[in-house]
């Protein structure tokens, strides 16, 4: 215990250094840097090579400023930056030198929406109506895959926003080229002001990943990411044309082939095609309407299995295209705690283990500017064997003000239909939301949420709230979290981790980088502390942890190791049975260890361990979670996992048990845009083994071919259940 308490005094005290030290950020500028596009005077062909004249004559720049591995000091890895453009494109010419030239780039894949922080990278962000607070980014690797993604207020992220553009890379004995040709139809930007110049948020950044060695222009701390836009630089010298009709019209067929089966004798068997699609229309520079038909997800992201021990809801995130653009907007997006509105909620049965149900159509309006931003979403899910048909529907508004800073409230709504079938009668459930945040400095911010429920199937008001306070600089991070869920809080389009509940969550840990122990490139010490109790009845404990990690640390070699433990403090007064193991009820305390470690994993072969053991309740229960991935080349990757749970003398009976997952999976590629990927994993638990194989190409720029065969088998069950499912399906994407 005195080591414990030393461990604990030893890293409060490297925080109050750090905090008395002066820190290495630095204000938003007053003036910022001006750079300038300069217009073509013949075709730019797309190849990655920037051989063209105009090229040539462009402004170079190449003024950037590194922020890891330290902030600050000469770049190892020089990178260049042009910038064009004609009546319908923006370009970007990119001259990326490495000093290993083409063996010094990373590549695991070739997957569109990569790994940032496992790949090279070249990122562009755009605020082109000066907002800011949110930025358009569009990334490539050495390799031409393409990432695109929408952020908010330098916090919430939404990577599966889709725009249409395209890149081009060549790789050289001097490093890489990277074209960029971002249609002005895919950005949006205020109509032009006659006789005043247009001038665009933009930012850039780099990652040459062998050395870590992040650079950005201009320049930016630390301690914030690229998407902070209050730090960037004026793109100068466009002349656009004012925003026209900008119509995308993206329809698909599909035929689909689905029988599930009890042993031998197939119980169900569906078999047929279906036809939908979506629309998006900008209607100015500010407001976009998606429409969606027959809504279909067939090439969405199986879920991975996981086996929850813990006495909180686990969070999936959501993965289907139309309700992850622009998922950023909504009240409560940036946690995993308290969320009014969660569009998983949507097109699911409301049955145990819920089984999607069909959604006839969709719409959803945004509408921003510097100023504010009013979103409305509604959807109609079809009635099922199951499940009443259900109509869902929320609406948002935020107003910005001062540099960082904004309110906002939201409504959602969801109405669930009678049905004499199911003897089920109308149901509606209403939540309503006000949400905030405030960064009074650059790096302290401060967000709020407070919702309440009003359901007509419970008789009272339900209330549920989160308040987040953090300071961020390039020497600490500080943290205090409170987050509450009042018995009767029924968001019917929401997600809460647990109802009648209110945690408390104070942390902080140092950033450390010392020059005195030359293979550390960063040690993050800290420790946070978690407690929980009632909201009904304040004084009645749930749960309390101290996460204490003394050990956290990077490496020069881009490994990584964590050493830590924590002390638990548990009150089990309800009926709680993990993994089937029914835990009596009574007060619990013991202590988890656990050791950490992965190798660099933007090296063709890499590895990752993660051991945590202790006491567990009344007995013990040991985690063991091995990983490995194996990519000789970015067409191959390769990877797998393994997770035991070994649980020794838990429960009323005393009882062991041990629980095996097992994951696999192989990721070809032709290039970026024709990949075929596997995926199997079997769970020991419930004897649960399940395939997803899904074939994809990319014919057109955002126009697919899928093949997409499913197979779940469960072997617990007497008769064991099956389902498989084939489908095939094509799309295509046109943009007037």
């Amino acid at each position: 215990m005195r080591i414990r308490i030393l461990i604990i005094l030893l890293i409060v005290q490297t925080i109050s250094v750090a905090q008395e030290k002066i820190t290495d950020n630095f204000p938003p500028p007053e003036n910022p840097v001006e750079i300038k596009a300069f217009r073509t005077s013949s075709k730019i062909d797309l190849d990655g090579k920037l051989n063209e004249e105009d090229w040539q004559k462009a402004e170079a720049i190449t003024d950037f400023f590194r922020v890891e591995p330290v902030q600050g000091g000469p770049i190892k890895n020089k990178t260049t930056v042009k910038v064009l453009f004609d009546d319908k494109h923006l370009y970007f010419g990119v001259f990326a030198t490495d000093t290993m030239g083409k063996k010094g780039l990373r590549m695991q894949d070739l997957r569109r929406d990569f790994n940032r922080t496992e790949n090279d990278v070249f990122g562009i962000q755009i605020d082109a109506q000066n907002t800011k607070q949110y930025a358009a980014s569009f990334q490539t690797t050495p390799h031409g895959n393409q990432l695109d993604l929408q952020n908010f207020n330098g916090n919430s992220t939404d990577t599966d926003w889709n725009a249409l553009w395209s890149v081009r890379t060549t790789r050289t004995k001097e490093g890489y080229y990277a074209e960029f040709a971002i249609p002005f139809k895919s950005i949006r930007y205020d109509k032009p002001i006659e006789g005043k110049e247009v001038e665009w948020g933009i930012t850039f950044y780099r990652l040459a990943r062998k050395d870590f060695e992040k650079i950005v222009f201009p320049a930016i701390p630390q301690s914030f990411s690229e998407n902070r836009m209050v730090y960037a630089a004026k793109l100068t010298g466009l002349e656009v044309h004012p925003p026209s009709a900008n119509i995308r019209v993206e329809p698909y067929a599909l035929y689909q082939y689905d029988e599930n089966r009890a042993g031998d004798m197939l119980t169900s068997k569906l078999n047929e095609p279906k036809i939908g699609g979506d629309v998006k229309w900008a209607m100015n520079p500010n407001a976009v309407l998606d429409l969606t038909i027959n809504t279909d997800f067939a090439q969405a992201d199986v879920d991975r299995a996981v086996n929850n021990l813990e006495r909180f809801n686990i969070f999936f995130p959501e993965r289907r295209q139309f309700f992850l653009e622009n998922s950023g907007i909504w009240a409560g997006s940036g946690n995993s705690q308290v969320r009014p509105f969660f569009s998983r909620t949507i097109g699911l049965e409301n049955t145990f283990n819920a089984a999607p149900a069909p959604l006839d159509a969709g719409a959803r309006y945004t509408d921003r500017n510097e100023n504010r931003t009013i979103a409305a979403l509604a959807v109609r899910q079809r009635e099922t064997a199951n499940s009443p048909g259900s109509t869902f529907g929320v609406a948002r508004y935020t107003q910005n003000y001062g540099k960082e800073n904004n309110i906002g409230a939201m409504v959602t709504y969801r109405l669930d239909d009678s049905t004499t079938d199911l003897a089920i009668g109308n149901r509606n459930n209403t939540t309503i939301s006000i949400d905030g945040l405030i960064r009074p400095k650059s790096e302290t911010t401060f967000s709020y949420l407070l919702s309440t429920s009003l359901d007509s199937e419970v008789s009272q008001t339900g209330f549920a709230g989160r308040i987040g306070i953090s300071k961020r600089t390039n020497k600490y991070f500080l943290r205090y979290t409170n987050a509450f869920v009042s018995q009767n809080y029924t968001p019917d389009m929401g997600f809460v981790f647990q109802k009648d509940v209110m945690y408390h969550t104070p942390g902080a840990y140092a950033i450390l980088r010392p020059k005195w122990v030359p293979f550390i490139r960063r040690w993050d010490p800290g420790a946070y502390f978690y407690y929980y109790h009632d909201f009904e009845d304040f004084g009645n404990f749930q749960q309390s942890s101290l996460y204490i990690f003394p050990v956290y640390t990077w490496f020069r070699d881009n490994s990584f190791l964590e050493i830590s433990f924590t002390p638990t403090w548990q009150n089990i007064n309800f009926d709680f049975a993990p993994l089937g193991i029914q835990i009596e009820q009574d007060n619990y305390s013991y202590t988890r260890y656990l050791m950490r470690y992965n190798s660099d994993q933007s090296k063709k072969l890499s590895g990752s361990a993660r051991f945590e053991f202790g006491d567990f309740y009344n007995g013990t229960r040991n985690t063991l979670n091995l990983g490995l991935r194996y990519a000789p080349l970015p067409h191959v990757s390769l990877t797998a996992d393994y997770e035991r749970n070994n649980l020794n003398g838990i429960g009323i009976d005393n009882e062991d048990l041990d629980a095996d997952l097992y994951t696999g999976s192989l990721r070809l590629a032709l290039n970026p845009r024709v990949q075929l990927s596997t995926f199997y994993q079997y769970n020991s638990f419930n004897e649960q083994g399940r395939w997803n194989v899904r074939f994809s190409w990319e014919y057109m720029p955002l126009s697919f071919i899928y093949l997409v065969f499913n197979d779940t088998q469960t072997d617990i069950f007497d008769p064991m259940q099956r389902n498989t499912q084939f489908i095939s399906k094509i799309t295509f994407l046109k943009q007037f």
